[in-house]
């Protein structure tokens, strides 16, 4: 079914299953999941979406904000145009990247994203007074996720989409993985122990978040 808020059309998918609440999400593409049980009608779904036109519209200028950066390109907080050119390799001239195709960018951008990780996690890591394994690190694109600690295997694993973001971004997630081998949970001393290492935490975190 189709719903307009402020003149935007969006397209609300209802799954109905055995549950006992309803649940309503906001996707990309102006797509509005509603989860809900078989009894549920058509009037009460609409009910829903009026009660929470104000919640709805916010997860919309937030999803298109993200999406309006995604098309840019960023490389450590910074905006840049790519621009190609025949046998070119590698540049970076002010704004500019200059190169001959995206497949040879993007084998760059994986050579250089594993010596920037890599020396920013022996950085934190050598910040550490507390006694911490030394992690393997690995290097993936991930959807809900900055990091990931697996404590008993020694590894860390971080975002790819981090080398969109400044140093300040790419530490922090460091900073909070290597404390999980001290607290591998989010307990009041979790945070005091990232908050040793990473200051303004909480307004790193805001900025991931938006």
């Amino acid at each position: 079914m189709k719903y307009s808020i402020n003149g935007i059309e969006c397209n609300v998918v209802v799954e109905k299953k055995n549950n006992k609440n309803t649940y309503l999400r906001v996707k990309e593409n102006n797509q509005i999941l509603i989860t809900t049980n078989y009894f549920t009608s058509k009037k009460q779904i609409l009910k829903i979406l009026e009660s929470n036109e104000k919640f709805i519209l916010k997860n919309l200028e937030r999803l298109e904000k993200k999406q309006e950066k995604n098309d840019k390109f960023y490389l450590l907080g910074k905006e840049y145009n790519i621009i190609l050119l025949p046998n070119s390799k590698v540049e970076i001239i002010d704004n500019n990247i200059y190169v001959d195709n995206y497949r040879k960018l993007e084998l760059w951008l994986n050579k250089e994203m594993k010596k920037l990780f890599l020396s920013r996690l022996d950085y934190i890591y050598n910040k550490f007074e507390e006694d911490i394994p030394y992690p393997s690190l690995r290097i993936r694109k991930m959807k809900t996720r900055w990091g990931v600690c697996n404590k008993n295997a020694k590894v860390v694993t971080l975002n790819s989409e981090l080398l969109r973001y400044d140093l300040e971004k790419l530490d922090y997630v460091i900073t909070h993985e290597l404390s999980h081998f001290i607290y591998f949970d989010h307990s009041k001393s979790f945070w005091t122990l990232v908050e040793k290492y990473c200051p303004n935490y909480k307004k790193i975190r805001k900025e991931l978040r938006d």
